[in-house]
């Protein structure tokens, strides 16, 4: 089955979650909507699909399946492609896990949109600066702890789960490279609090199907149109 993923084009976004996914499966697929017409394919698919709609890019389309939602997709690779236990209760723990992640990226986006979406940054800058020293002095440690007590937990496993490496490794590398290039200065001196988090997402690069992703032009740059942006006032 050659996968297509719909996402816009030019950010990483919540899409990258699913990109990494796929390319550490092996899998074939499309990033549909960087393909020529591609913004035209992924609108006339949200707005003809009937029955089940996806409500915002990223959807897949698997077949005739079109699956919504980041962590819902995941979902449905872990179990397809070697990325998630077999076992139901360790499978809803990862599930558990990425929805935890999902809420996180939530919490990073709002460090430069407190107020609103709809706005531009420069039209809150002032709430974005508190909403950013609130961001790092409660949600980060919070966030990020609660990862690496888990890791601390892990009796000789690698991975955030055990032994085996699952989607939700991913996700927490994209979470700590998203956060060095938004808060360079911050993740700097916050990285010696979570070792354990580091040194998985330096394993996570090292894997050859990442290292060779992120080596592509199929890796979409950081850029201040994504979740992840870097502005110097914020990282003081």
């Amino acid at each position: 089955m050659r996968y297509e993923l719909y996402y816009w084009p030019g950010i990483q976004g919540r899409g990258e979650y699913v990109r990494l996914a796929l390319e550490e499966a092996g899998t074939d697929y499309a990033d549909v909507a960087r393909s020529e017409r591609g913004m035209a394919k992924m609108m006339k698919v949200m707005e003809t699909h009937r029955g089940t709609p996806p409500f915002a890019p990223p959807f897949l389309k698997a077949g005739k399946l079109v699956i919504g939602q980041a962590a819902n997709i995941l979902f449905y690779l872990g179990s397809r492609h070697g990325l998630a236990p077999k076992a139901e209760a360790a499978r809803l723990w990862v599930h558990q896990l990425q929805l935890t992640v999902t809420d996180f990226v939530a919490e990073v986006h709002d460090t430069h949109h407190p107020i609103g979406v709809s706005l531009y940054y420069e039209d809150q800058k002032a709430a974005a600066k508190k909403r950013t020293e609130e961001f790092w002095r409660e949600r980060v440690p919070k966030y990020l702890g609660y990862f690496e007590s888990i890791l601390n937990g892990n009796s000789g496993g690698a991975w955030l789960t055990g032994r085996r490496l699952t989607y939700v490794d991913l996700s927490l590398f994209q979470i700590v490279d998203g956060l060095r290039y938004a808060f360079p200065k911050r993740m700097k001196a916050f990285e010696r609090k979570i070792p354990d988090l580091v040194e998985l997402h330096d394993r996570v690069a090292a894997r050859p199907n990442i290292k060779a992703y992120l080596a592509s032009d199929r890796r979409i740059p950081f850029n201040e149109d994504g979740i992840f942006r870097h502005y110097r006032e914020l990282d003081t």
